[in-house]
């Protein structure tokens, strides 16, 4: 799997899921809100992590610098 994401989306990534599951695991959203930040943290989290976006592939976007 080739990476298509740059250091700046990654992190801004992480930063996200880490906001959103704090967001949700203090109590600040209940119910159906809280399950989707919890998902949604899980998503941006892998993503981060792996370095690729299949949202991005399927679009053609890479925010990653090309190295030959």
């Amino acid at each position: 799997m080739d990476k298509n994401m740059g250091k700046t989306d990654r992190t801004l990534r992480l930063v996200l899921a880490v906001v959103l599951a704090a967001v949700a695991l203090t109590g600040a959203v209940s119910g159906w809100l809280y399950w989707a930040a919890i998902l949604v943290a899980v998503v941006m989290a892998v993503t981060a992590l792996v370095g690729n976006c299949p949202a991005y592939s399927i679009l053609g976007i890479k925010t990653c610098t090309v190295r030959d």
